[in-house]
């Protein structure tokens, strides 16, 4: 698997998502992940299977050392004493002495974006995160993080497949040398069905999906966190990693409408700010 660095980490490429799985069901499905080749697990306090993704690697038998563990805290526990037992309670559940990145899982509105950084700089420093970074933020708080506080922001991870237009934060992003994660990066299901991707997929002997994520893969300083429960579409994600696009599927994908915004809670930042 193709790695991306940033800072002292390098990140597969291509990683497994676990959004939306909670409880035990989740730990047989990333079991068969690891399984198949998987070495980044991407999880988070509210998906309400920290414990299962722990067994789940806790009986793989892989070396530590091999795996790349995302965790986040969630926006209603952004004050320094909540983070701290928060991430307490996720490595707990995770069965794991550190994990390789913690992030900002959304901003709330009322966030002290330097003393909650300031709190994740700290578990970085006592070696219990490798490195910290940030989701759903806008440009207005990335650059806030990175050229105010100046924090040592490892990954941004946000919303980001074919039918939505990130260019502008992609484009600031790598001028700091900041990787992107693409969550949701099959569009929730809707890349499985487009018909461009699927005429794009026909030429390549690959599916829709697949097609999808090999556009991420061949954007520099992008990394994708696909989920699949079924061990067919867990490797039929990771082969897309193998698809080679050129300018003609390029060109097409670029024409798809980009302004589709599927994950939208109430308390999502002003995406324009």
């Amino acid at each position: 698997m193709e790695k991306i660095s940033t800072g002292d980490l390098t990140i597969p490429r291509l990683g497994f998502g676990t959004f939306r799985m909670p409880g035990g069901d989740c730990q047989p499905v990333v079991e068969s992940a690891l399984e198949v080749g998987y070495r980044h697990i991407d999880t988070a306090e509210m998906y309400q299977n920290e414990d299962a993704v722990g067994a789940a690697i806790a009986g793989s038998g892989i070396a530590r050392h091999d795996l790349y563990v995302t965790t986040k805290v969630w926006h209603e526990n952004l004050k320094p004493d909540a983070i701290r037992r928060a991430f307490d309670n996720s490595l707990k559940k995770l069965s794991l002495d550190y994990v390789d990145l913690y992030m900002i899982h959304w901003p709330s509105r009322d966030i002290n974006l330097a003393a909650v950084l300031e709190t994740l700089e700290g578990l970085r420093e006592e070696g219990l995160t490798r490195a910290i970074g940030v989701c759903n933020f806008n440009m207005h708080l990335i650059k806030a993080a990175v050229e105010e506080i100046r924090a040592s922001i490892a990954c941004h991870q946000v919303e980001y497949h074919p039918f939505l237009d990130q260019s502008a934060m992609l484009t600031y992003l790598r001028g700091k040398n900041i990787p992107l994660v693409a969550y949701a990066p099959l569009a929730q299901g809707r890349a499985a069905t487009n018909a461009v991707l699927a005429r794009i997929g026909r030429k390549h002997g690959a599916t829709a999906a697949q097609i999808a994520i090999a556009w991420l893969l061949d954007q520099d300083g992008v990394v994708a966190i696909p989920k699949a429960q079924r061990r067919e579409s867990q490797q039929s994600n990771l082969d897309a990693a193998k698809i080679q696009l050129d300018d003609d599927d390029r060109n097409a994908i670029a024409a798809l409408p980009k302004d589709q915004r599927f994950v939208t809670p109430p308390f999502a930042p002003q995406w324009d700010a």
